[in-house]
């Protein structure tokens, strides 16, 4: 367990949250909404101060944020000699992370982790609350280039900097050459938000004949099911249901976004309604393939999945990101089930580390 340790902690010494306590230079918070509130309320639980909020030039038009008139960059370089960037904002759009690559050379830039939905914040405290869940669930990867993200992608995690997300990263392409798209006719879409996904396993699956998906956003699930009741050489179903680990109702933050959320993993809460809640096991009895992005609510639907995993031999996709604990859990929780999978962590470009998907094959 301490090789381990010095392992990860080979480059720094302590979390950004730890530095930031000690910085000296001001700290500007780059972006607004949800991710600024939330890197905002980790900085007053340290108690530490932030100095003013900047945006991009061209995107400032008299905005206020939280009692502070929005700098443009420009303004905030006027305003400060030097200063420590905080970005509050996720990308994956290569002309807007090329930006942030350029701020990152001209100033001292961290994208804070802080989680995509409820949990609890990945600092050093946490590292080392679940040193020995990281560990072992570090060795359920069956090839040295996963285990060398799941490495860089704690570092991150601890210290912000995005370095350590550009040694992660491959292409979608590259990601999907684990799966066997060729022997997939029958998949199961759990978090099918308006159908874009779907649309992407059909051109990527050339024997798919049956596709399955759950949405439990009405707004989303109204896009999904006119996609679906559109295609004519395929059979598919959309269900208004949330992924869960029994059958049942939960309430629901309905934001209409592709971060729609059960409201017990639910980062920002906006109208809650009653939706139906299902087990996929309970709706399907074989499948060839499963993917998993719901929110934070994977280790729920993995669990609500326990029987297809167990005897289908399907193959998963899992997102492995919208909470601290799902690094460690989500590969322990597959293995535990079925422990014939072999696991793959693989990583598409996106700040902060969004986008971190384990194949189970």
């Amino acid at each position: 367990m301490n090789n381990f340790k010095n392992h990860i902690f080979d480059t720094f010494c302590c979390d950004l949250w730890d530095y930031l306590k000690e910085a000296k230079k001001p700290i500007l918070i780059y972006g607004m909404g949800n991710g600024a509130d939330k890197i905002i309320a980790v900085l007053e639980q340290y108690g530490i101060e932030y100095a003013d909020v900047f945006a991009s030039d061209g995107f400032v038009r008299g905005h206020s944020f939280r009692g502070k008139v929005v700098l443009s960059y420009s303004q905030a370089r006027e305003k400060y000699e030097d200063f420590i960037i905080l970005l509050s904002f996720g990308t994956h759009l290569d002309d807007v992370m090329q930006r942030i690559y350029e701020l990152d050379k001209a100033h001292e830039l961290y994208a804070p982790d802080v989680p995509v939905c409820q949990g609890e914040l990945f600092n050093n405290a946490f590292f080392e609350a679940h040193l020995s869940e990281l560990e072992h669930a570090r060795e359920h990867f069956d090839d040295e280039h996963s285990k060398k993200i799941f490495d860089d992608v704690i570092r991150f995690k601890l210290t912000g900097k995005i370095k350590y997300l550009r040694l992660t990263e491959c292409t979608e392409e590259e990601a999907n050459e684990l799966l066997s798209l060729n022997r997939f006719k029958k998949i199961l879409d759990l978090g099918a938000y308006n159908g874009d996904t779907v649309k992407k396993y059909i051109s990527i699956c050339p024997n798919l004949e049956e596709i399955h998906a759950f949405e439990p956003d009405f707004r989303n699930f109204k896009k999904l099911n006119a996609y679906i009741e559109g295609l004519d050489n395929i059979k598919a179903f959309a269900y208004n249901y949330a992924s869960w680990d029994e059958n049942t109702s939960l309430e629901f933050s309905a934001s209409g976004n592709r971060n729609s959320s059960g409201a017990g993993t639910a980062s920002h809460q906006t109208k809650l309604v009653t939706i139906d809640a299902r087990r996929a096991d309970s709706v399907l009895s074989s499948v060839d393939f499963i993917k998993y992005d719901v929110e934070g609510a994977e280790y729920k639907a993995i669990l609500g999945s326990f029987e297809l995993i167990k005897h289908s031999k399907c193959e998963l996709l899992v997102s492995m990101y919208h909470r601290s604990e799902d690094l460690y859990e989500l590969p322990i929780l597959v293995k535990e089930i079925n422990p014939e999978y072999k696991l793959f962590l693989r990583r598409l470009p996106y700040i902060p580390a969004w986008d971190l998907n384990m194949y189970a094959i």
